[in-house]
Formats: C-alpha cells, structure tokens, sequence
C-alpha cells in the first residue's frame, strides 16, 4: 500500500499534511520528507490530517514524534485531525493522546495551535 502526501497553507502561518493510506515503515520516509521539508522552511505550526489513513505502525508514531520534537524547539506545534476510532486508539494505547492535540476535523485543529 503506498502513502499520499498533499501539503497546503492553512490559516495564520501553519501548513496542513494530508496524508492517504497506510503509515508503515515502507511509507513513512515519505510523511517524513514531507514535514521535515516543511520545518527546514521555517513552518513550525502544522496540522496533520489522517481522516484518510487506515492503518499506521511504530514507525510512522516515531515520524510523527520527530516532527512535533523538531517544531517544539522553534516554540511551534503539531496538531493532528484524527476520527476514525482504530487510529485514535492507537494514539491512546500509546499515551500519544497526552503529547499531541487530537481534534476532529481540521477546523478545530487550526484554531487549537498555538
């Protein structure tokens, strides 16, 4: 299964990742180009949208965590959108839920960062 990355402006100064498909040690280089990309351009407020994953593994936790470790230090942060109730258990099963903002749709995550 393979990983679609689209990345546009939102409000203010923050970028939105939207990602379609599966997050596995195949696909996850990809969403880390991605925001690394983003960071190395000096955006460090961005939501990541994963209403469109299905499925994401350790590997694609741990590009999420480098991502919201490498925008805290420029005092930005990483909101992510996330309904559907498998992806959402694994961020609580993990303690996740306690490091990043989890909101329901976009809007609300926009409004929510910092």
């Amino acid at each position: 299964m393979d990983i679609k990355v689209n990345v546009h402006e939102g409000k203010g100064d923050a970028y939105v990742v939207e990602l379609n498909g599966e997050i596995d040690v195949y696909t996850s280089p990809k969403v880390k180009d991605a925001t690394s990309e983003l960071i190395d351009q000096g955006h460090y407020n961005l939501v990541i949208n994963l209403e469109k994953v299905r499925y994401i593994d350790s590997t694609g936790l741990g590009v999420l965590i480098g991502s919201l470790k490498r925008v805290r230090e420029h005092g930005g942060s990483v909101n992510l959108v996330c309904n559907n109730p498998q992806i959402k258990k694994i961020f609580d099963i993990t303690g996740l839920v306690k490091i990043f903002g989890i909101y329901d749709d976009e809007e609300s995550a926009m409004k929510a960062l910092v």
